[in-house]
């Protein structure tokens, strides 16, 4: 029995009548009469009996009742299946994301994912920075990555969550930390601490390039692992750190540290969302716009735009 001839005997079998059972199907009856009666062939026994007033269930379609509507069930558990993965409803989705940049947002997306999507397993890798998600994308082990990138390649399209300015790191009891704002030439004299950095890592190039804008020469005298230990080598009076306002909105207020802007021309950076252009998976989609719906709702920036491919 497959599931087109189950769905023909569980109808005739509630309505007891040839006729009301091929309207319920939406077939003629003659093709109706016909499965059942290769059904009653096959099995070697009849199903229903008939007469010229009455039609009802023998004994062996009876015993078959039960079988044919868990075929019948399985069936429309396949359908729903089907239909959730299609519109996104389900599937599981990797996302990295630098933990002190982004951990407010990314549980914010969390929960409105699991609201939106319960089906849908939003599983969260955090302490990935920009180099780090752009690789494990790239290389399929994360399905999506958020960071800062100055050129994506091809093979990857992109979202613009939101632009940010740099910021300086400063102890708090620094010369320069009453100042709104210092020029990258003041800060020539200081040590830096920094995060690592790789192919792609925007915050790396935009320290790089606009200490060659101010004709300065940093001291580079500590690499922090992440932006947490950076700002507590900064409040112990260790260095000056590069860094940026989800960092600063994101650190609870370290007592111990001040950021200040630089001065001169705004030069904001571009936080995205990437995935790889050959996984536009319908789950993705999902997260994707439930990201983009996520930052707007808590940032004052520009507005999110898909763009294919593009750096920030």
């Amino acid at each position: 029995m497959d599931v087109r001839e189950a769905h023909a005997f569980l109808a005739v079998a509630e309505e007891l009548h040839f006729g009301r059972a091929a309207e319920r199907l939406h077939i003629a009856q003659p093709p109706l009469s016909r499965t059942i009666r290769n059904l009653e062939r096959a099995y070697g026994t009849a199903l229903f009996d008939r007469t010229t007033r009455t039609v009802s269930l023998t004994p062996a379609g009876r015993a078959l009742l039960p079988a044919a509507q868990r075929l019948a069930d399985a069936a429309a558990d396949v359908d729903r299946v089907m239909a959730d993965v299609t519109a996104g409803r389900t599937g599981r989705i990797r996302l990295g994301f630098a933990s002190t940049s982004n951990h407010r947002h990314v549980g914010r997306l969390a929960r409105r994912v699991k609201a939106d999507h319960p089906g849908l397993a939003l599983e969260l890798h955090s302490a990935q920075f920009s180099h780090q998600g752009f690789s494990r994308v790239m290389d399929g082990h994360l399905d999506l990555a958020i960071g800062r990138w100055d050129h994506l390649p091809p093979e990857l399209d992109s979202v613009l969550l939101r632009r940010e300015e740099v910021l300086i790191a400063l102890p708090a009891d620094h010369r320069l930390a009453h100042r709104d704002e210092v020029a990258f030439a003041e800060l020539a004299d200081e040590d830096w601490i920094v995060l690592p950095t790789g192919v792609s890592a925007a915050l790396h190039h935009r320290f790089t390039s606009l200490s060659l804008s101010a004709g300065v020469i940093p001291r580079v005298t500590e690499t922090a692992p992440d932006s947490w230990t950076m700002l507590v080598l900064v409040a112990a009076g260790n260095g000056v750190g590069f860094s940026m306002e989800t960092v600063r909105d994101n650190a609870h207020h370290e007592s111990g540290v001040r950021f200040v802007r630089l001065s001169g021309p705004a030069n904001p950076m571009d936080m995205r969302m990437i995935w790889r252009r050959d996984h536009d998976s319908a789950a993705l989609r999902s997260v994707v716009q439930a990201s983009v719906e996520v930052f707007q709702e808590h940032d004052d920036g520009s507005p999110a735009s898909a763009s294919p491919g593009a750096g920030g």
